[in-house]
């Protein structure tokens, strides 16, 4: 078992690494700090002189990616990665942890295996996990939009947590909560969206080994649930995105947004409804691996732990 936790821990910190500038770039995207970039557009006037209008376009990830090398340096990709290494653990823990728990119960209660013991496992794990590790993720974020230009002393991730409780004391570690626990409906989507294809695939591997003895797991088996992982995340995540920039207006440093109502309704109403989705796109390009591995090594340890 330790050793299974090991390889876990040691994966999530390397996915951690590897996923940390797109962590970045996703972060800025949504922030309201890096909302708009200007560009010159030529414009024809009446009477046939031109004319240059400041016109104000959303940024691309490319675009953002690009502004932080040049101004900030390549250091800025790395920005909030300690907080997400000391994070990535114990959260992975505490939601399989709870998961599990809460399924095995649930099974003695409603039909099991249901999507209802699924629906309200996943909702109870990410609401544990939320609780447990906020304090972690809003440091993480607050590092992350900590822009230096170059040469500039960068804030430290103790620095950080002081300015925090000096300024909002310790409820201001537990902003975005609110978010967060929104979106719950995000992993609720996934796990049922998961177990269902999941389901699927084992009646059909059932049904083709009919008349073998047993049916052991074979290595298309987890690449399956990858595809299963990889697939039932990007439904999730695309319904449930826009909690995602709620949650980090929600974190930056003395602004605007003081709820999770009143802070979409003010980005919907000040940017329109396609802020909600900005950095999506970067979001899925580090999110659906990650999820795919980790639902696999996660099946794969159940797997050797039943025998």
């Amino acid at each position: 078992m330790a050793q299974t936790d090991s390889i876990s821990i040691c994966g999530g910190t390397v996915g951690a690494i590897l996923t940390c500038p797109l962590e970045v770039v996703k972060t800025r995207l949504q922030s309201s700090s890096v909302t708009l970039y200007i560009s010159q557009v030529q414009l024809n006037a009446m009477n046939g002189a031109s004319v240059n209008r400041v016109a104000r376009v959303s940024p691309g990830p490319l675009h953002c990616l690009k502004i932080i090398l040049q101004k900030e340096g390549i250091r800025s990709l790395f920005r909030g990665l300690g907080p997400n290494l000391v994070g990535v653990a114990p959260s992975r823990a505490i939601y399989f942890a709870a998961y599990s728990s809460c399924k095995e119960r649930l099974n003695h209660v409603f039909s099991a295996d249901s999507s209802k013991v699924h629906m309200v496992s996943a909702g109870a794990a990410g609401f544990t996990a939320i609780t447990a590790t906020n304090p972690i993720w809003l440091i993480k974020t607050r590092l992350q939009l900590d822009a230096r230009n170059r040469g500039e002393r960068r804030m430290s991730a103790w620095e950080c947590i002081r300015k925090v409780y000096q300024v909002d004391g310790f409820k201001g570690f537990y902003r975005g909560m609110s978010a967060s626990y929104a979106g719950i409906s995000e992993t609720v989507i996934h796990f049922v969206i998961y177990e269902s294809i999941k389901r699927k695939l084992l009646e059909r591997k059932v049904a083709s080994a009919i008349d073998d003895d047993e049916t052991s797991k074979e290595a298309s088996d987890f690449i399956g649930l990858m595809l299963a992982a990889a697939t039932s995340k990007t439904c999730a995540t695309s319904l449930a995105y826009p909690h995602e920039v709620v949650r980090t207006r929600l974190r930056e440093e003395g602004t605007k947004y003081r709820a999770f109502f009143q802070t979409l309704s003010l980005i919907v109403k000040e940017e329109g409804y396609g802020s909600l989705y900005r950095g999506l796109m970067t979001h899925l390009v580090r999110q659906i691996p990650n999820t795919a591995i980790m639902m696999a090594t996660y099946e794969f340890v159940v797997y050797l732990l039943n025998g």
